[in-house]
Protein backbone atom coordinates (compact mmCIF):
# COMPACT_ATOMS: atom_id res chain seq x y z
CA UNK A 1 0.00 0.00 0.00
CA UNK A 2 0.98 3.62 -0.32
CA UNK A 3 0.64 5.23 2.32
CA UNK A 4 0.52 8.92 2.85
CA UNK A 5 2.21 8.41 5.97
CA UNK A 6 4.54 5.40 6.33
CA UNK A 7 5.19 3.87 10.15
CA UNK A 8 8.68 4.18 9.72
CA UNK A 9 10.68 5.44 7.07
CA UNK A 10 14.86 5.35 5.94
CA UNK A 11 17.05 8.68 6.30
CA UNK A 12 19.20 7.68 3.01
CA UNK A 13 20.36 10.45 0.37
CA UNK A 14 23.91 10.62 -1.50
CA UNK A 15 25.58 9.22 0.89
CA UNK A 16 24.67 6.01 1.60
CA UNK A 17 24.20 6.10 -2.63
CA UNK A 18 28.14 6.30 -2.52
CA UNK A 19 29.41 4.62 0.67
CA UNK A 20 27.57 1.26 -0.89
CA UNK A 21 29.08 2.07 -4.25
CA UNK A 22 32.49 2.28 -3.25
CA UNK A 23 32.40 -1.10 -1.90
CA UNK A 24 31.09 -2.60 -5.19
CA UNK A 25 34.20 -0.77 -6.29
CA UNK A 26 36.42 -2.10 -4.24
CA UNK A 27 35.81 -5.56 -5.31
CA UNK A 28 35.46 -6.86 -1.97
CA UNK A 29 32.66 -7.57 -0.79
CA UNK A 30 33.06 -9.44 2.43
CA UNK A 31 34.15 -8.65 6.17
CA UNK A 32 36.93 -6.48 5.97
CA UNK A 33 38.35 -2.69 6.58
CA UNK A 34 34.90 -1.15 6.52
CA UNK A 35 34.02 -3.18 8.77
CA UNK A 36 36.79 -2.94 11.46
CA UNK A 37 35.95 0.86 11.20
CA UNK A 38 32.12 0.61 11.61
CA UNK A 39 32.99 -1.58 15.05
CA UNK A 40 35.90 0.99 15.89
CA UNK A 41 33.48 4.37 15.14
CA UNK A 42 29.94 2.67 16.86
CA UNK A 43 32.27 1.64 20.04
CA UNK A 44 33.49 4.96 20.53
CA UNK A 45 30.21 6.49 19.96
CA UNK A 46 28.65 4.64 22.88
CA UNK A 47 32.07 4.95 24.70
CA UNK A 48 32.12 1.32 25.11
CA UNK A 49 35.80 -0.52 24.99
CA UNK A 50 34.79 -3.11 21.99
CA UNK A 51 32.46 -3.63 18.95
CA UNK A 52 31.63 -6.29 16.98
CA UNK A 53 29.32 -6.63 14.39
CA UNK A 54 27.29 -9.16 12.71
CA UNK A 55 24.96 -10.24 10.56
CA UNK A 56 21.71 -9.02 12.37
CA UNK A 57 20.17 -8.62 15.79
CA UNK A 58 18.81 -11.60 15.79
CA UNK A 59 22.55 -13.53 15.18
CA UNK A 60 23.66 -10.61 18.03
CA UNK A 61 21.63 -11.90 20.60
CA UNK A 62 22.34 -15.86 19.96
CA UNK A 63 25.94 -14.81 20.64
CA UNK A 64 25.38 -12.43 23.50
CA UNK A 65 23.65 -15.35 25.10
CA UNK A 66 26.37 -18.20 24.19
CA UNK A 67 28.45 -15.24 25.94
CA UNK A 68 26.65 -16.14 29.05
CA UNK A 69 27.30 -19.58 28.64
CA UNK A 70 23.79 -20.60 28.85
CA UNK A 71 22.96 -24.27 28.96
CA UNK A 72 19.92 -26.47 28.72
CA UNK A 73 18.34 -26.79 31.64
CA UNK A 74 19.03 -22.74 32.21
CA UNK A 75 16.63 -20.25 33.25
CA UNK A 76 16.40 -16.37 31.20
CA UNK A 77 14.14 -14.57 32.84
CA UNK A 78 13.63 -11.35 29.70
CA UNK A 79 9.96 -9.56 29.23
CA UNK A 80 7.51 -11.10 27.45
CA UNK A 81 6.90 -8.10 25.63
CA UNK A 82 9.67 -8.09 22.77
CA UNK A 83 10.05 -9.36 19.56
CA UNK A 84 10.05 -13.10 19.39
CA UNK A 85 14.13 -13.47 18.69
CA UNK A 86 14.68 -11.85 21.98
CA UNK A 87 13.37 -15.29 23.44
CA UNK A 88 14.74 -17.41 20.46
CA UNK A 89 17.91 -16.52 20.68
CA UNK A 90 17.78 -17.70 24.82
CA UNK A 91 16.17 -21.25 23.14
CA UNK A 92 19.35 -21.95 20.83
CA UNK A 93 21.23 -22.23 23.54
CA UNK A 94 19.01 -25.21 25.07
CA UNK A 95 18.30 -22.77 27.83
CA UNK A 96 14.73 -21.82 29.22
CA UNK A 97 12.89 -18.68 28.85
CA UNK A 98 10.88 -17.07 31.53
CA UNK A 99 8.76 -14.48 31.11
CA UNK A 100 8.37 -11.86 33.14
CA UNK A 101 5.87 -8.49 33.44
CA UNK A 102 6.60 -4.63 32.43
CA UNK A 103 6.85 -2.10 35.41
CA UNK A 104 3.64 -0.44 34.30
CA UNK A 105 1.29 1.30 32.20
CA UNK A 106 3.86 4.34 32.28
CA UNK A 107 6.87 2.53 31.67
CA UNK A 108 6.90 -0.64 29.17
CA UNK A 109 10.30 -2.14 30.25
CA UNK A 110 11.12 -5.03 32.09
CA UNK A 111 10.26 -5.15 35.63
CA UNK A 112 13.31 -5.37 38.26
CA UNK A 113 10.62 -6.48 41.19
CA UNK A 114 8.69 -9.25 38.67
CA UNK A 115 12.01 -10.37 37.44
CA UNK A 116 12.89 -10.84 41.06
CA UNK A 117 9.40 -13.11 41.76
CA UNK A 118 10.75 -15.44 39.16
CA UNK A 119 13.93 -16.51 40.28
CA UNK A 120 14.90 -20.00 41.16
CA UNK A 121 17.81 -21.99 41.72
CA UNK A 122 17.93 -22.28 37.77
CA UNK A 123 18.14 -18.76 36.98
CA UNK A 124 21.53 -18.08 35.19
CA UNK A 125 20.55 -14.88 33.28
CA UNK A 126 18.49 -11.92 32.82
CA UNK A 127 18.13 -10.27 29.80
CA UNK A 128 16.35 -6.80 29.52
CA UNK A 129 15.26 -5.39 26.53
CA UNK A 130 14.93 -1.57 26.25
CA UNK A 131 11.64 -1.03 25.15
CA UNK A 132 10.94 1.97 22.40
CA UNK A 133 14.39 3.25 22.91
CA UNK A 134 13.95 3.73 26.86
CA UNK A 135 16.61 2.36 29.01
CA UNK A 136 15.43 -0.54 31.68
CA UNK A 137 16.18 0.21 35.22
CA UNK A 138 19.77 -0.72 34.91
CA UNK A 139 20.95 0.39 38.13
CA UNK A 140 18.41 -1.83 40.02
CA UNK A 141 19.24 -4.70 37.52
CA UNK A 142 22.89 -4.70 37.98
CA UNK A 143 22.31 -4.71 41.59
CA UNK A 144 19.80 -7.84 41.34
CA UNK A 145 22.47 -9.88 38.87
CA UNK A 146 25.56 -9.21 41.69
CA UNK A 147 23.42 -10.08 44.57
CA UNK A 148 21.97 -13.40 42.83
CA UNK A 149 25.76 -14.18 41.29
CA UNK A 150 23.36 -13.57 37.01
CA UNK A 151 24.46 -12.75 33.94
CA UNK A 152 23.54 -9.49 32.69
CA UNK A 153 22.18 -9.05 29.18
CA UNK A 154 21.20 -6.19 27.18
CA UNK A 155 18.72 -6.27 24.02
CA UNK A 156 19.43 -2.84 23.01
CA UNK A 157 18.17 -3.49 19.29
CA UNK A 158 15.66 -0.47 19.76
CA UNK A 159 18.31 1.84 21.81
CA UNK A 160 21.48 3.04 19.90
CA UNK A 161 22.43 6.35 21.05
CA UNK A 162 19.92 5.81 24.10
CA UNK A 163 21.63 6.75 28.02
CA UNK A 164 20.44 6.40 31.22
CA UNK A 165 22.71 8.47 34.18
CA UNK A 166 25.29 9.29 31.57
CA UNK A 167 26.06 5.50 30.43
CA UNK A 168 24.98 4.33 27.01
CA UNK A 169 22.46 1.60 26.41
CA UNK A 170 25.04 -1.14 25.72
CA UNK A 171 27.44 -0.51 28.84
CA UNK A 172 25.75 -2.18 31.23
CA UNK A 173 25.35 -5.86 31.20
CA UNK A 174 28.01 -8.97 30.29
CA UNK A 175 26.88 -8.18 26.32
CA UNK A 176 24.34 -6.39 24.59
CA UNK A 177 22.44 -6.57 21.09
CA UNK A 178 22.11 -4.27 18.67
CA UNK A 179 19.83 -4.42 15.74
CA UNK A 180 20.04 -2.87 12.33
CA UNK A 181 16.75 -3.58 10.31
CA UNK A 182 14.97 -1.55 7.99
CA UNK A 183 12.93 0.01 10.51
CA UNK A 184 15.68 0.96 13.05
CA UNK A 185 17.28 4.11 14.09
CA UNK A 186 20.63 2.94 12.04
CA UNK A 187 19.21 1.39 9.75
CA UNK A 188 21.04 -1.20 6.76
CA UNK A 189 18.62 -3.73 6.13
CA UNK A 190 20.18 -6.32 7.68
CA UNK A 191 22.96 -5.81 10.13
CA UNK A 192 23.54 -6.07 13.88
CA UNK A 193 26.57 -5.09 16.65
CA UNK A 194 27.63 -6.90 19.62
CA UNK A 195 29.19 -4.40 22.94
CA UNK A 196 30.82 -5.54 25.06
CA UNK A 197 33.50 -3.95 27.74
CA UNK A 198 35.66 -7.79 28.30
CA UNK A 199 38.54 -8.22 25.90
CA UNK A 200 38.83 -11.57 25.99
CA UNK A 201 34.96 -12.27 25.57
CA UNK A 202 35.25 -9.88 22.18
CA UNK A 203 37.83 -12.00 21.13
CA UNK A 204 36.03 -15.45 21.48
CA UNK A 205 32.61 -13.50 19.89
CA UNK A 206 34.33 -12.21 16.70
CA UNK A 207 36.34 -16.08 16.49
CA UNK A 208 32.34 -17.45 16.90
CA UNK A 209 30.84 -15.40 14.35
CA UNK A 210 33.34 -16.43 11.51
CA UNK A 211 33.40 -20.63 12.09
CA UNK A 212 35.63 -20.77 15.02
CA UNK A 213 38.13 -19.39 12.70
CA UNK A 214 41.50 -17.59 14.36
CA UNK A 215 42.09 -15.64 10.99
CA UNK A 216 39.77 -14.24 8.45
CA UNK A 217 39.89 -13.96 4.32
CA UNK A 218 40.62 -10.41 5.02
CA UNK A 219 44.06 -11.09 6.80
CA UNK A 220 44.62 -13.81 4.28
CA UNK A 221 43.91 -11.45 1.49
CA UNK A 222 46.56 -8.38 3.03
CA UNK A 223 48.91 -11.12 3.19
CA UNK A 224 49.00 -11.45 7.14
CA UNK A 225 48.25 -14.94 7.38
CA UNK A 226 48.38 -17.77 5.01
CA UNK A 227 46.39 -19.82 7.06
CA UNK A 228 44.18 -20.64 9.77
CA UNK A 229 42.96 -22.88 13.03
CA UNK A 230 39.07 -23.60 14.27
CA UNK A 231 39.24 -23.34 17.77
CA UNK A 232 35.90 -23.94 18.67
CA UNK A 233 32.09 -24.43 16.96
CA UNK A 234 31.58 -21.49 15.35
CA UNK A 235 29.01 -19.97 13.06
CA UNK A 236 28.94 -17.78 9.82
CA UNK A 237 27.13 -14.70 11.80
CA UNK A 238 29.52 -12.14 9.24
CA UNK A 239 28.09 -8.75 8.02
CA UNK A 240 29.15 -7.80 4.58
CA UNK A 241 31.26 -4.74 3.63
CA UNK A 242 27.83 -3.07 1.88
CA UNK A 243 26.10 -3.28 4.91
CA UNK A 244 29.38 -2.03 6.75
CA UNK A 245 29.44 1.01 4.91
CA UNK A 246 25.95 1.69 5.10
CA UNK A 247 25.84 1.30 8.88
CA UNK A 248 29.07 4.23 8.86
CA UNK A 249 27.27 6.34 6.95
CA UNK A 250 23.88 6.18 9.23
CA UNK A 251 25.92 5.88 12.13
CA UNK A 252 27.38 9.53 11.42
CA UNK A 253 23.63 10.53 10.95
CA UNK A 254 22.67 8.75 14.72
CA UNK A 255 22.52 11.57 16.89
CA UNK A 256 20.87 14.15 14.79
CA UNK A 257 18.50 11.39 13.55
CA UNK A 258 17.68 11.06 17.44
CA UNK A 259 16.96 14.44 18.16
CA UNK A 260 14.44 14.88 15.42
CA UNK A 261 13.05 11.46 17.26
CA UNK A 262 12.88 13.15 21.08
CA UNK A 263 11.69 16.54 19.03
CA UNK A 264 8.64 14.83 17.21
CA UNK A 265 8.43 13.28 19.96
CA UNK A 266 7.50 15.77 22.58
CA UNK A 267 4.95 17.36 20.17
CA UNK A 268 3.36 14.24 19.54
CA UNK A 269 2.99 13.92 23.70
CA UNK A 270 1.93 17.69 24.35
CA UNK A 271 -0.58 17.28 21.14
CA UNK A 272 -2.00 14.45 22.41
CA UNK A 273 -2.63 15.56 25.73
CA UNK A 274 -4.04 18.78 24.87
CA UNK A 275 -6.45 17.73 22.24
CA UNK A 276 -7.12 13.84 23.20
CA UNK A 277 -6.07 13.64 27.15
CA UNK A 278 -7.97 10.10 27.05
CA UNK A 279 -5.03 8.52 25.42
CA UNK A 280 -2.17 6.84 27.44
CA UNK A 281 1.19 8.17 26.56
CA UNK A 282 3.61 6.29 27.88
CA UNK A 283 7.34 7.16 28.72
CA UNK A 284 6.19 11.06 29.57
CA UNK A 285 8.56 11.18 32.74
CA UNK A 286 11.00 8.43 31.70
CA UNK A 287 14.77 9.43 33.17
CA UNK A 288 17.52 9.47 30.61
CA UNK A 289 17.97 9.78 27.04
CA UNK A 290 16.00 8.22 24.76
CA UNK A 291 16.90 6.84 21.21
CA UNK A 292 12.66 7.46 20.58
CA UNK A 293 12.67 4.36 18.66
CA UNK A 294 8.86 3.72 18.93
CA UNK A 295 6.13 6.08 19.75
CA UNK A 296 3.69 3.84 21.82
CA UNK A 297 0.16 5.00 22.74
CA UNK A 298 -2.81 3.42 25.27
CA UNK A 299 -5.90 3.39 23.84
CA UNK A 300 -9.09 4.16 26.07
CA UNK A 301 -10.07 1.46 27.75
CA UNK A 302 -13.33 -0.34 25.83
CA UNK A 303 -11.81 0.92 22.56
CA UNK A 304 -10.89 -1.66 19.84
CA UNK A 305 -7.74 -2.08 18.23
CA UNK A 306 -8.60 -3.18 15.09
CA UNK A 307 -11.24 -0.74 14.19
CA UNK A 308 -9.16 1.86 15.00
CA UNK A 309 -6.04 0.72 12.85
CA UNK A 310 -8.40 0.33 9.91
CA UNK A 311 -9.61 3.83 10.25
CA UNK A 312 -6.00 5.40 10.44
CA UNK A 313 -5.66 2.57 7.66
CA UNK A 314 -8.23 4.74 5.62
CA UNK A 315 -6.53 7.86 6.29
CA UNK A 316 -3.25 6.89 4.64
CA UNK A 317 -1.60 6.63 8.21
CA UNK A 318 0.18 2.82 8.76
CA UNK A 319 0.05 2.15 12.77
CA UNK A 320 1.61 -1.22 14.14
CA UNK A 321 1.16 -2.30 17.78
CA UNK A 322 4.87 -3.60 19.75
CA UNK A 323 4.38 -6.23 20.78
CA UNK A 324 1.92 -9.64 20.74
CA UNK A 325 3.29 -11.05 23.94
CA UNK A 326 5.24 -13.72 23.20
CA UNK A 327 3.66 -16.83 25.64
CA UNK A 328 0.78 -15.93 23.51
CA UNK A 329 2.32 -17.38 20.56
CA UNK A 330 1.48 -21.48 19.79
CA UNK A 331 5.33 -22.03 19.72
CA UNK A 332 5.59 -21.08 22.73
CA UNK A 333 2.68 -23.02 24.53
CA UNK A 334 -0.04 -20.15 24.37
CA UNK A 335 0.05 -19.20 27.80
CA UNK A 336 -2.24 -16.97 29.69
CA UNK A 337 -1.24 -13.56 30.91
CA UNK A 338 -2.79 -13.75 34.11
CA UNK A 339 0.39 -13.47 36.06
CA UNK A 340 1.89 -10.67 33.72
CA UNK A 341 -1.22 -8.10 34.43
CA UNK A 342 0.57 -4.96 32.84
CA UNK A 343 1.30 -6.86 29.67
CA UNK A 344 -1.78 -8.35 29.19
CA UNK A 345 -3.28 -4.86 29.11
CA UNK A 346 -0.61 -3.48 27.12
CA UNK A 347 -0.94 -6.30 24.46
CA UNK A 348 -4.60 -4.83 24.39
CA UNK A 349 -4.27 -1.25 23.91
CA UNK A 350 -1.32 -0.13 22.73
CA UNK A 351 -0.72 1.55 19.13
CA UNK A 352 2.40 2.64 17.95
CA UNK A 353 2.08 6.04 15.84
CA UNK A 354 4.32 6.85 12.96
CA UNK A 355 8.10 7.90 13.86
CA UNK A 356 11.25 8.79 12.06
CA UNK A 357 13.43 11.65 11.71
CA UNK A 358 11.93 13.03 8.53
CA UNK A 359 8.44 12.74 9.49
CA UNK A 360 7.50 16.28 9.77
CA UNK A 361 5.51 18.36 12.68
CA UNK A 362 2.90 19.34 10.02
CA UNK A 363 2.52 15.41 9.72
CA UNK A 364 2.47 14.95 13.18
CA UNK A 365 -0.42 16.94 13.89
CA UNK A 366 -2.09 15.44 10.72
CA UNK A 367 -1.28 11.95 12.81
CA UNK A 368 -2.67 13.00 15.63
CA UNK A 369 -5.97 14.32 14.22
CA UNK A 370 -6.90 11.06 12.97
CA UNK A 371 -6.38 9.76 16.49
CA UNK A 372 -8.72 11.65 16.97
CA UNK A 373 -11.27 11.29 14.60
CA UNK A 374 -10.73 7.52 14.40
CA UNK A 375 -11.43 7.21 18.13
CA UNK A 376 -14.63 9.29 17.66
CA UNK A 377 -15.91 6.67 15.09
CA UNK A 378 -16.23 4.18 18.20
CA UNK A 379 -18.36 6.36 20.11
Amino acid sequence: MNWKIPLSNLDYDETEEQAALDVLRSRWLTMGERTQQFEQEFAAFLGVPHAVAVSNGTTALHLACLAANLQPGDEVILPALTFVATAAAVRYTGATPVFADITSLDDLTLSPADVEKHLTSHTRAILVMHYGGYLCDMPAFETLAQKHGLKLLEDAAHAPGASLHGRAAGAWGLAAAFSFFSNKNLAVGEGGMLTTADQTLAEKLRHLRSHGMTTLTWDRHRGHAWSYDVSGLGYNYRPTEISSALGLAQLHKLESGNQKRRDLTALYHRLLREQIPQVGLPFQAHPGVSACHLLPILLPPGKQRPAFMESMKRRGIQTSFHYPPIPQFSAYGSHSLADLPFTRQIAEREVTLPLYPTLTFEQVQEVVQAVGESLMEQV
